[in-house]
C-alpha cells in the first residue's frame, strides 16, 4: 500500500530538487554565486532523475513526448549557461511527473478486494467422507458443500438442496434468488440458510470472479497506453524542433560561424521548449482536482481529469447506483386484512431472518414484536406464529397468491419481489417489495440529456425489473442481465464509439469501471474493488455529482486547451526571432517567464468551485 504523501520515497527527489532550486535563488540573490550553482546543480541533477532515465528509454523505444522536449531544453540551458533555468525546468516537470504517477498507481490497488471474496479453503465431498482443502485445489465435477453463510468457492451446478444466494457482489442483483438442484451458481455468492451440494463447473483458480481480477488488470493496461493531451501535442512538436535546431546548426557551420550558428540553434532549442505547456496542464488540473474534491469528487489523475471532460456517454449500474440499494415496501394487497394488519403478520415471523427482503418487511412494521416457533425453510420462506396466529410468509412458488394472482403477476411485470402471507391456513396477502430509485435519478438523467449526453442502463437485474426502472429514470437504452464481463464488454464497445463514463458501486462493476474511458465510483457505499479501478470516486452518493463534475472538467479541459493553445503561440513567436537574433537567450527566457506566470494565472480559474446542479431539467440554468 502506498504511505501518505509525505512520507513517499517517490516524492523525495522532486522535493529535494523544489529545496535546493529556493536555497539557489537565495544564495545567488546574496552574492554567494559558487554557492548558488552548486545548489542549483543539486537540484537539476535530482529533478531531472525522475524523468530523464524514462524519457531515454522511450526516445529508444521510438517514442516521444513532452519529457523529451523538456530533457532538450534543459540541457541546451546547461550548455548556455543557464543552470538555475534548466534547475527550475527539471524541479516543475519531475514534481508534476511524480504527482501523476502517484495517482495512477492508486488504479492498481485493491483488487485484492476482489479474490477476497473468495474463501481460503472450501468442504469437498469425498468417497471417503467431507474433506477441507485449499480452494486452489478445487478441480471440475468436485462436489462442494456450501454450509448456511458460506461463500461459494469457485462456479458450478447446484445437486442437492435449496438456499437463496446474496448474488449482489457479483452480478449486482439487489434482491437474493432462490436456487433448486439444477441451478447455476456463481464463485464469490452468498448462502442462505439452506445447505448445498455444488458441482464445481470451473477450477478453483479460474472462476468468474478470478476473471474479474484479470479483466481490471488487461483494462487498466491498455488504459495506461493513452496519451495526455499535452504529450498528443509535443508528440509532432518534439521531431519538428529536433529537426529545425539540427538544420539551423548544420547550414550555419557550412555558411557562417559555426560557434555562433550552434549557439543560435541552442537557443532556438530553448525558445521551443514547452516550458508554459509544462506547467499548463498540471496548474490547470491540480487546481480543478482540488476544487472538485471539496464538494464530494476525488479524482485520480491527471488524465481521469482530462478524459473526464471529453464525456459523451454515461454507463450506469443499477442497483446501489440509480436505486437506493435497499428493498423496500411498494405496495401492499389485501382484501380481507390492513396493510398494517399484514405487515404485522409477516414482520413477526421475519424479525430473526438476515434475507433482505425480510428486513424491508420488518422496517415497514417497526412496532411488530418478533413471533415465537420460527422455522425458515430454506429457498422458500418461513413459518412461526404472531402471537396465537400461525403464519407463512414466502415466495408464490411456495406459497399459491391463489385469489391475488393477477395482483402478484401484475407486480412481477413491474419488477416488483412478491411476498406471500398467509395466517391461519388462509393466503391473507401479498407484499411488495422492490429497490426503489434515488429521488434524484430522473432529474440526473434529464439534466446529462440536456448536456448531450446519452444515458445506458447495465445491470445484472432480470428484464422487467431493468426496464420498469429505466423507464421511470428517463433511459431509454438497458441493458439487463449483464455479468462483469458482459458490462466491460458493452462498456468496451461504447468507449470505442464515443467517450463513455462508467458509473457503479459493486464489486461486479470493477471490470467495467477499469474498461471505461472514465470510470466513476459511488464511493460513500461502494465496496474498495470499485473505487480502487475506477478513475474517479464520490465521496457521496448524490447522483447530480455527475452532471456536477463533467461540466467542471469541460470548463478546467477549456481553461487547459486555452493554456496549450498560449503555450504554442510563444514557442511559434520565439522561434523566428530566435532563429534571426532578434531576441537573445536572456530575452527568450523572460518571454516564457511571463508566460509562465500568465498560464498560472490561468490554470488557478479552474480551481473556482462550480454551482451545485440542483436545476430542474428543462432549464436554462448550467453549472
Amino acid at each position: 500500500m502506498r504511505p501518505p504523501w509525505w512520507r513517499d520515497p517517490a516524492l523525495l527527489p522532486s522535493a529535494i530538487s523544489g529545496v535546493m532550486l529556493i536555497l539557489g535563488y537565495g544564495a545567488a540573490w546574496g552574492g554567494h554565486v559558487t554557492v548558488a550553482s552548486g545548489l542549483h546543480w543539486t537540484a537539476l541533477l535530482v529533478g531531472a532523475y525522475t524523468f530523464v532515465p524514462t524519457t531515454v528509454l522511450r526516445l529508444v523505444r521510438r517514442r516521444t513526448g513532452v519529457g523529451l522536449l523538456m530533457t532538450i531544453a534543459a540541457v541546451g540551458a546547461v550548455i548556455l549557461g543557464h543552470v538555475g533555468e534548466a534547475a527550475a525546468l527539471a524541479f516543475l516537470f519531475s514534481l508534476s511527473e511524480t504527482l501523476e504517477d502517484r495517482a495512477m498507481d492508486r488504479a492498481k490497488e485493491g483488487l485484492r478486494a476482489l479474490l477476497s471474496l473468495i474463501p481460503d479453503t472450501a468442504r469437498v465431498q469425498r468417497p471417503a467422507g467431507e474433506e477441507s482443502i485449499p480452494v486452489t485445489q478445487i478441480i471440475r465435477h468436485d462436489v462442494l458443500i456450501v454450509g448456511a453463510g458460506d461463500r461459494i468457492a469457485t462456479d458450478g451446478v447446484v445437486v442437492e438442496g435449496l438456499s437463496s444466494l446474496d448474488t449482489s457482489a457479483v452480478t449486482g442483483e439487489s434482491i437474493p434468488v432462490s436456487v433448486e438442484p439444477g441451478d447455476e451458481v456463481l464463485a464469490g455468492s452468498v448462502n442462505g440458510s439452506g445447505t448445498l451440494l455444488v458441482e464445481a463447473t470451473a477450477d478453483g483458480r479460474d472462476n468468474s470472479l478470478t476473471q474479474i481480477v484479470t479483466l481490471v488488470e488487461q483494462a487498466h493496461a491498455k488504459k495506461g497506453e493513452r496519451a495526455r493531451l499535452a504529450d498528443r501535442i509535443a508528440r509532432p512538436l518534439v521531431p519538428a524542433v529536433l529537426v529545425a535546431a539540427a538544420l539551423i546548426a548544420a547550414l550555419g557551420i557550412i555558411v557562417g560561424d559555426p560557434g555562433v550558428w550552434i549557439e543560435r540553434a541552442l537557443v532556438v532549442l530553448v525558445a521551443a521548449s514547452p516550458c508554459a505547456m509544462a506547467i499548463a496542464v498540471p496548474v490547470t488540473v491540480i487546481s480543478a482536482i482540488g476544487s472538485a474534491s471539496r464538494y464530494g469528487v476525488v479524482i485520480k489523475s491527471g488524465q481521469a481529469f482530462e478524459q473526464l471532460g471529453t464525456i459523451r456517454t454515461v454507463a450506469l449500474d443499477k442497483t446501489g447506483t440509480l436505486t437506493r440499494g435497499e428493498p423496500q415496501v411498494v405496495e401492499v394487497v389485501s382484501t380481507s386484512h390492513t396493510a398494517q394488519e399484514l405487515l404485522g403478520y409477516a414482520a413477526a415471523v421475519e424479525a430473526s431472518s438476515s434475507h433482505p427482503l425480510a428486513g424491508a418487511v420488518t422496517v415497514a412494521s417497526p412496532q411488530t414484536l418478533p413471533g415465537s416457533d420460527i422455522e425458515e425453510v430454506a429457498g422458500r420462506g418461513v413459518i412461526g406464529y404472531s402471537g396465537s396466529v400461525r403464519v407463512r410468509v414466502g415466495n408464490t412458488r411456495w406459497l399459491d397468491p391463489g385469489e391475488y394472482r393477477a395482483d402478484s403477476e401484475r407486480m412481477a411485470a413491474q419488477g416488483i419481489s412478491v411476498i406471500a402471507v398467509e395466517a391461519a391456513g388462509t393466503l391473507a396477502g401479498l407484499i411488495g417489495v422492490r429497490d426503489e430509485l434515488r429521488p434524484e435519478s430522473a432529474q440526473t438523467i434529464a439534466i446529462l440529456n440536456d448536456m448531450g449526453i446519452d444515458t445506458v442502463m447495465l445491470t445484472g437485474d432480470n428484464q422487467r425489473t431493468a426496464h420498469t426502472l429505466a423507464a421511470q429514470a428517463g433511459i431509454v437504452d438497458v441493458r439487463a442481465g449483464q455479468l462483469p464481463k458482459d458490462k466491460a464488454e458493452a462498456v468496451a464497445s461504447l468507449s470505442r464509439s464515443r467517450p463513455t463514463a462508467m458509473v457503479g458501486d459493486g464489486i461486479n462493476d470493477a471490470p467495467a469501471l477499469a474498461t471505461a474511458t472514465v470510470g466513476i465510483a459511488m464511493g460513500a457505499r461502494g465496496s474498495a474493488a470499485a473505487i480502487e479501478s475506477a478513475d474517479i470516486a464520490f465521496t457521496g452518493d448524490d447522483l447530480r455529482l455527475i452532471p456536477a463534475a463533467l461540466a467542471h472538467a469541460r470548463r478546467g479541459r477549456r481553461i487547459m486547451t486555452v493554456n496549450i493553445g498560449l503555450a504554442l503561440a510563444i514557442i511559434v513567436t520565439l522561434f523566428p526571432l530566435a532563429l534571426f537574433d532578434v531576441l537573445g537567450l536572456a530575452g527568450v527566457v523572460l518571454v516564457h517567464e511571463i508566460a509562465e506566470v500568465l498560464v498560472i494565472l490561468n490554470g488557478i480559474r479552474a480551481a473556482r468551485r462550480p454551482a451545485p446542479v440542483l436545476t430542474e431539467p428543462g432549464s436554462d440554468r448550467r453549472t
